[in-house]
C-alpha cells in the first residue's frame, strides 16, 4: 500500500491563476477547467486548490512506482473527475498510458476537502 498527502493554501492557487493566465492550462485539464469554472464565487478556487492537492497527493501515492520505473508523470496527467451518481466523489483518471500499465493491479482511492483557507488531499493506491 502506499500513501500521498498535500495541503495548500487556497490563496496560492488564486493568485497563481490571477498572475499567470497560463497557470491553469499547465496544470488541470479541459475536463477539469469546465467542471470548476461553472462555478461563479470564490468558492471555485477552493475546488481548484482541492484539485491541485489531489494531483500532489497522487503523485506522491504513485512517486516510488514511478521512479523505480524510471517513468515520469505531469499535473495534467491526473485528472480528477467527480463521480455524479455517487454523491459528487471524486475519482482518479491517469491519462498516461505507460503509468497506467503500471498501475493496472493497484485501486487509487483519493479524499479532498477544502474550508475558506486550505485544502487537502489523501490519496491511497493498493494492490487489488
Amino acid at each position: 500500500m502506499y500513501c500521498g498527502t498535500d495541503i495548500i493554501e487556497v490563496s496560492r492557487i488564486k493568485d497563481a491563476m490571477q498572475q499567470n493566465d497560463k497557470f491553469k492550462y499547465k496544470v488541470f485539464t479541459e475536463k477539469e477547467i469546465q467542471d470548476i469554472d461553472k462555478i461563479n464565487s470564490d468558492t471555485k478556487y477552493q475546488r481548484y486548490a482541492g484539485r491541485f492537492a489531489a494531483k500532489e497527493s497522487v503523485y506522491k501515492a504513485i512517486s516510488k512506482l514511478l521512479i523505480d520505473n524510471k517513468m515520469i508523470i505531469e499535473f495534467k496527467d491526473i485528472e480528477i473527475e467527480n463521480i455524479e451518481d455517487l454523491k459528487r466523489r471524486p475519482r482518479v483518471n491517469i491519462l498516461d498510458n505507460n503509468v497506467n500499465k503500471l498501475i493496472e493491479n493497484y485501486n487509487i482511492d483519493i479524499s479532498i476537502s477544502h474550508i475558506k483557507d486550505n485544502a487537502i488531499a489523501m490519496c491511497t493506491v493498493c494492490l487489488k
